[in-house]
């Protein structure tokens, strides 16, 4: 029988799965792994903010991890700075930012360790239903845009001229991604939150015969890494963010060696 903060992870965890399988074929299809490890460096400010300001930290988080995104949206294209180093600036600035502004604040504490490995195993039943709802309207966000994302991801122009707008369907993207790591980072943490939304898709992309299987078979194999993950931590005693992680390597490798 499992005990109940661990059954709470499992839910909080397979919630997480479902969400960013499909949105991290995306992330694969379009290598966006360093522009989703910006937003999630920027978390620790909205983080800050959130905490000066007693807000809910998703809210602070999704908040800065917004502005990121609109930032980067209006700078992309209109600065001579190349896309890469833009994110890089924005993500190892929007994390020494958040650092320095609570080192304003001694009295403000939080968990730094949870914050960049992740805490599932402190999960409340709040949080479940916080995941689980923004995961359902994520899907459905990501359900909507999904014709316009993929036209624009095999070809932009072929995309503008069949009747999408690329720019538009970019910016959506980039903000329920923004949404969906504010909502994950709890899960997994900043540092390992790009892995989950990597690591299932890429698992599965030789073993899918189209867009929506691989979506479709990316969230299993995110949810199973959880499963997996939770369940070593629980017998091997390690950290089950990290557990996780290294569970869903295992999985990708277990599909290469099978493979090959």
């Amino acid at each position: 029988m499992l005990d109940d903060f661990v059954t709470r992870a499992l839910f909080a965890g397979i919630g997480t799965a479902l969400v960013t399988g499909p949105a991290g074929c995306f992330v694969v299809w379009r290598r966006l792994a360093y522009f989703g490890e910006t937003i999630a460096h920027s978390a620790l400010l909205g983080v800050a903010l959130a905490l000066l300001g007693e807000i809910p930290l998703v809210v602070g988080i999704f908040g800065c991890a917004s502005v990121i995104v609109l930032a980067l949206y209006f700078l992309e294209g209109r600065d001579a700075l190349p896309t890469d180093t833009l994110l890089g600036m924005f993500a190892y600035g929007g994390l020494a930012l958040g650092l320095v502004v609570l080192a304003f604040f001694p009295t403000v504490r939080f968990n730094l360790n949870g914050l960049l490995f992740g805490d599932i195993l402190a999960v409340s039943r709040a949080d479940i239903a916080i995941v689980w709802g923004g995961g359902i309207v994520a899907l459905f966000v990501l359900w909507r845009l999904w014709r316009s994302l993929l036209a624009t991801t095999v070809d932009a122009d072929l995309a503008s001229v069949a009747g999408f707008r690329p720019e538009r369907a970019r910016l959506a993207f980039g903000l329920l991604l923004a949404a969906i790591i504010a909502v994950a980072i709890k899960i997994v943490g900043v540092l390992l939150i790009v892995a989950l939304l990597v690591i299932p898709p890429a698992t599965v992309r030789h073993l899918s015969r189209s867009p929506e299987a691989m979506a479709v078979w990316a969230a299993v194999a995110g949810a199973l890494a959880v499963a997996g993950g939770l369940f070593a931590s629980a017998e091997l005693d390690t950290p089950s963010g990290p557990s996780i992680v290294v569970a869903a390597l295992a999985l990708f490798a277990l599909t290469r060696i099978r493979r090959s």
